[in-house]
Formats: structure tokens, C-alpha cells, sequence
């Protein structure tokens, strides 16, 4: 993909950022495009940065009509499941329209790919395991809600206008790149292994696990958890793919899960620290386990994750945490 001139919207915030250098390192034209509302500046590093939003279509058409990209990568996006069921309002206007005015500045400015950062909590409670991409599809929260409604969305701009899409369906994205100096600074912090991580170092004062009598070995949740720079590889092999198959729908995970409770146990290994997390109530609408199956990827992007050891992912996250503890204010 040398030269190849690309957007990436969101590419301040976590996977955005990762995917932006790793596609510097393919040799791409990254220009990336942000609202900074929940992203850092820093995480752009030396690239190309235009300050904008979603929600302001006259400036986002008028960027796209006096710059010509190959192809649009959507990372921005609300993302909290608690906070999108208090606050619908803001994920249906943060999500959906935004999605649509990107669309609608595409069609009208000539621009035909783009990649989309979706969520396996289109799936909603999963009825069998590993998920497939044929699951049903019943989100239970707004967010999983909006995710679906832009998968639509780019479904039917490819039928009526010939807009190429990929909808790529993250399990747990997890991991950084500290040699890049770039990793996950969420405020608030909702993943569990960078507030495990921090707790092990002493940088919040409390760990709390959501529930353990889940009808799982050891009662907490299961999850699958994929590298971001895994996911960036998936990105870029998405946009060769989408030559071949103009609408993709796959799934992005490992097929392998973790409890809550596993995860513990490896930051206490790979950090050396007894940890004793508190239990709390289960939060609504947490499925017991889910887990990808990724052969849909494997197969049609010839892709398989390579950094997505949970040992090698925890060791990566207490190094970041170690030389960056308030993460880019640091």
C-alpha cells in the first residue's frame, strides 16, 4: 500500500491510533481526521492532522472535495454499553448521523471505500459459540443498536451507489505499542486489563470484577481478546479484499476466551503483585462469554492474529502504564 493516500477518522483514539501507524508502516499517506472529544493529540504523532468533526457536514464535505483519498477508515465512535443506555440520545446522534453525513460527503465527492470499526455486540447474547458472522443479529444496548443501524446503512449506500464497505466486528481489542509510545488512555477506563494493570501499580485505588456466578468454570465473564495491531493488520487486508467482495461482514477475534478472573491471575504473574479485585453486581446486559470465530477472516483476508498472546498483550500494558501513568498527560 505504498503512497496510498487514506483517512482515518477517530485516529487520535485507541485503535484508531494503532491502525494509523500501522499503516505509516506500510508506507500509506495517512491524513488523520478528529474532534480530539475523547481522543489525544499526541497519538498522531508526526502525521498529517486536520482538526474536524462528523457532525459539521459543510466542513467535512469540503475537506473531501479538495482531497482525493483511496480509501476512509471510521473509528470514531461513543462506545461505553452503560453509558449508551442512560444516554441514547447522544450514541443515536454520535453514531448514526455521523455515520450518515460521512456517507453522504462520500457519494457526493467520488469517494467508494471505506472500512468501519463495528462491534460483536450486534450479536447480543450469543445462542452458540464461537460467533459466527450468520448469528442472529439482537443487540441489547444503544451502542450495539447504532453499530448495526450504520452496518445497514453502508449495506444499502453499496447497492444504491457502488460504495465499497468492510464492517469489521471486534471482539476485545487489548494491547499497545510502547516502543511507538502509543497506547489506551480511556477516561473513564472501561476495559479490564488496563485497570487491573493500574491497580497492580498502585495508579487507582480499587479493582472491581462484575459478577461471579456466571454459568461459566469460575463464574466471572469470558471474553476474547484481540491485539490492536491485530486488528490494524485486518484493516489493511480488508481494503484488498474489498476489490474482490465489495461488502465484507467478518468477525475479528482470536476464537479463544479468557475469564475475568484468568486475566487477574496473568497481570499477577506477569507483574509479580498479589491482586485481590473486589466482587461487584453484574452489570445489565453482560453475556456470559463471547468468543469469535474468526475462520470468515482467516479465509477471505488470508489474516490470523500474531501478537494476541495475553501474556505478551499484559506486559505490553504494564510497560505503557509504567512510563506513562496519567497515559498522555504523562
Amino acid at each position: 500500500m505504498a503512497d496510498t493516500k487514506i483517512l482515518v477518522i477517530g485516529g487520535t483514539g485507541y485503535v484508531g491510533s494503532h491502525f494509523a501507524l500501522a499503516a505509516q508502516r506500510e508506507g500509506c499517506d495517512v491524513t488523520i481526521l478528529d474532534n480530539l472529544s475523547t481522543g489525544h493529540l499526541r497519538a498522531a504523532r508526526d502525521l498529517s492532522f486536520h482538526h474536524g468533526s462528523l457532525l459539521d457536514f459543510p466542513g467535512l464535505l469540503a475537506h473531501l472535495s479538495t482531497h482525493r483519498y483511496e480509501a476512509v477508515f471510521h473509528f470514531a465512535a461513543s462506545c461505553l454499553v452503560g453509558e449508551s443506555v442512560v444516554n441514547p440520545s447522544l450514541y443515536y446522534r454520535n453514531n448514526i448521523l455521523a455515520a450518515y453525513n460521512l456517507l453522504e460527503c462520500m457519494r457526493q465527492t467520488g469517494h467508494d471505500k471505506i472500512v468501519f470499526s463495528s462491534t460483536c455486540a450486534v450479536y447480543g447474547h450469543p445462542e452458540s459459540l464461537p460467533l459466527r458472522e450468520d448469528h442472529r443479529k439482537e443487540p441489547v444496548s444503544p451502542y450495539g443498536k447504532t453499530k448495526l443501524a450504520i452496518e445497514w446503512m453502508l449495506e444499502d449506500y453499496h447497492r444504491a451507489y457502488g460504495i465499497r464497505a468492510a464492517c469489521l466486528r471486534y471482539f476485545n481489542a487489548a494491547g499497545c505499542e510502547p516502543d511507538h509510545g502509543i497506547g489506551e488512555d480511556h477516561r473513564p477506563e472501561s476495559h479490564l486489563i488496563p485497570n487491573v494493570v493500574r491497580f497492580a501499580l498502585k495508579l487507582q485505588k480499587e479493582l472491581v470484577l462484575f459478577g461471579d456466578d456466571y454459568p461459566t468454570p469460575d463464574g466471572t465473564c469470558i471474553r476474547d481478546y484481540i491485539h490492536v495491531s491485530d486488528l490494524a493488520s485486518a484493516h489493511l487486508k480488508a481494503i484488498h479484499a474489498l476489490e474482490e467482495i465489495p461488502l465484507l461482514r467478518l468477525n475479528l477475534g482470536t476464537g479463544t476466551g479468557f475469564s475475568n478472573k484468568q486475566v487477574v491471575e496473568t497481570v499477577q504473574k506477569v507483574s509479580g503483585v498479589k491482586l485481590e479485585p473486589k466482587i461487584g453486581p453484574r452489570r445489565p446486559g453482560d453475556p456470559p462469554e463471547l468468543v469469535a470465530d474468526p475462520g470468515a477472516a482467516n479465509l477471505l483476508l488470508g489474516w490470523k492474529p500474531e501478537r494476541s498472546d495475553l501474556e505478551s498483550i499484559v506486559a505490553e500494558v504494564l510497560r505503557w502504564f509504567s512510563e506513562h501513568p496519567n497515559g498522555y498527560s504523562s
